[in-house]
């Protein structure tokens, strides 16, 4: 990981090597802690960060998801993601806001504890890069939909992209893929999934997996620029082996193409995925004018 100067704890910037929790926090034992991840570019307008407010709206709403009461407001926390990559004098990089129940008594209901926030903005290089993944469909099942408030990004939901993963990467694959209780497709470990079948751009339904943001930026814009159909729907694995391409996409992915999921293999040139994460790239680095109202300027 490549460090900073300043982290954003609690209202203050403090030193990197200061910003420390103790080790019985509440969320470090139970998972008790929700995050978002952002992204700020190097535009040739200056340091933008890519749909800011609803980001920051999902944040609030996964802490209420927990029941956490935010001892900052929308705008606050919004001034101190600006004001910390000023502050880091960054022109891109990956911004990390964490609230989480702090350090007062054990037990997993976290009554009367606090609640903490930080906020950390780090450089960062996609994740899975630009070659085509080889993925494995994993024998971890995706969390039940009831099991938890699944639109929340909970910390604690990422043991479960951790499991798979983990079981991913020991078999020689470089993502998991996994199906919900349904024995449909989900989403990857903190990823989501898209086929594209008779130039028809098909997606899990939200039932079961975090519906990203990323993901909502590429439906529109396959649809509304690009002219692809798109639709959420089931999908079976059994379904994958009529699909012409498939990728994966998140803040910290962007888009990453598929070259396989087990034994089925996708055209790797990925003609119409590449497309559409080259018009991706133009959005978030504003050289596309009807979507600059994404992007936050920085300043």
């Amino acid at each position: 990981m490549q460090t900073t100067t300043f982290i954003w704890m609690d209202g203050k910037q403090v030193p990197w090597a200061e910003a420390q929790v103790h080790v019985m926090t509440h969320a470090l034992h139970y998972g008790t802690a929700v995050f978002e991840g952002i992204r700020c570019y190097d535009t040739a307008n200056g340091p933008m960060v890519f749909r800011l407010t609803e980001h920051v709206d999902r944040f609030f709403y996964s802490m209420g998801a927990l029941s956490m009461t935010p001892p900052f407001t929308k705008e606050e926390i919004t001034h101190a993601i600006l004001n910390l990559i000023r502050s880091n004098e960054l022109k891109s990089c990956y911004i990390r806001p964490l609230a989480y129940y702090g350090y007062k008594r054990l037990g997993p209901p976290p009554t009367d504890v606090p609640v903490q926030v930080m906020i950390a903005t780090i450089p960062y290089d996609p994740y899975l890069g630009d070659k085509a993944a080889r993925v494995k469909i994993s024998s971890f099942m995706r969390i039940h939909p009831k099991s938890s408030i699944m639109g929340a990004k909970i910390s604690g939901h990422y043991t479960n992209s951790a499991l798979a993963v983990l079981e991913a990467h020991q078999a020689g694959y470089d993502e998991a893929l996994l199906l919900d209780d349904r024995g449909n497709i989900a989403e990857g470990g903190a990823v989501n999934f898209f086929m594209i079948k008779n130039n028809t751009l098909i997606t899990p339904t939200e039932r079961s997996i975090l519906p990203g943001i990323t993901r909502l930026s590429l439906m529109e814009l396959a649809r509304d620029i690009m002219g692809i159909k798109v639709e959420e729907q089931d999908i079976s694995p059994t379904e994958l082996a009529d699909a012409d391409e498939a990728f994966f996409c998140g803040t910290a992915t962007e888009v990453a193409v598929i070259g396989s999921i087990d034994e089925v293999m996708f055209d790797e040139t990925a003609p119409q995925a590449r497309a559409l994460k080259a018009l991706y790239g133009e959005v978030v680095l504003g050289q596309v004018s009807d979507y600059l109202s994404w992007l936050t300027p920085v300043k």
